[in-house]
């Protein structure tokens, strides 16, 4: 991400899915080195990693912005999305430079089905940054599950994004987009233990909006099977274990 002293530290939580770092670590370990993301964070993050990190270090009180996002992050892990979503608001209420850079709020208000918000809020992230494919599939599982839009109008206006430079989610992309088939994003999950864990949280997310629930089920519970989401630490991971609560898969 391209950096900017006003909005700094909210961006840096885009890579602070990740920012638990010895979390991941001991997942990487379990799997025999993951490799890819190894690449990715050392080629894609750089400076954002920096800041990230320097975010985790910062005080709580030091900036309004940093603690509301790292409470309502918190919060959402805990499954309470409602206080999730009241912490990100606060965020952008408290200095409105953050608000095209608060993807956790999409995801909470993905949740509590707030689908015009969500969708809002992903194509808002997305022209400020034009390579992150996952936005551009949230914004089309919002506007697909919003009864007064639908999926073939969520098709018909998905966000066109850059390339990512992780495989894998050129293959989520390209399945939410018609350009290729579940089985792609299957095997593109072979790759390494975070592929693994993102094709099926996609896969679960895809059979849901699709209205398979049995099918759904069995991929999210796969997602929070896998390594990586029980020890990477990442923020995705949380949201697979919340979508799986959500839905009474799990306690």
């Amino acid at each position: 991400m391209r950096a900017s002293s006003g909005v700094a530290a909210s961006r840096g939580w885009r890579y602070g899915r990740c920012a638990t770092r010895g979390r991941e670590t001991r997942a990487r370990a379990t799997t025999q080195g993951d490799t890819g993301r190894r690449r990715f964070v050392r080629q894609s993050v750089g400076v954002g990693l920096s800041m990230a990190m320097a975010v985790l270090a910062a005080p709580l009180g030091a900036d309004a912005g940093v603690e509301y996002t790292r409470r309502g992050m918190s919060r959402f892990s805990q499954n309470d999305v409602e206080g999730s979503m009241e912490d990100f608001d606060r965020v952008i209420a408290n200095d409105a430079r953050y608000a095209s850079y608060m993807w956790q709020r999409g995801i909470s208000a993905y949740y509590l089905e707030a689908f015009d918000v969500g969708a809002a809020q992903f194509r808002d992230d997305v022209r400020v940054n034009a390579n992150d494919t996952e936005e551009a599939v949230w914004a089309f599982l919002c506007e697909a599950r919003d009864g007064a839009k639908g999926f073939e109008y969520a098709r018909k206006n998905m966000l066109v994004t850059g390339k990512d430079s992780r495989p894998v989610m050129s293959s989520v992309y390209g399945l939410f987009a018609g350009q290729n088939d579940e089985g792609a994003l299957r095997e593109a999950g072979k790759r390494s233990a975070s592929d693994e864990f993102y094709s099926a949280l996609y896969l679960g997310l895809w059979y849901e909006v699709n209205g398979d629930a049995a099918r759904a089920k069995q991929e999210i519970l796969r997602a929070n099977n896998t390594a990586y989401g029980k020890l990477s630490g990442d923020y995705m991971a949380d949201v697979a274990k919340v979508h799986a609560k959500r839905r009474g898969w799990i306690v």
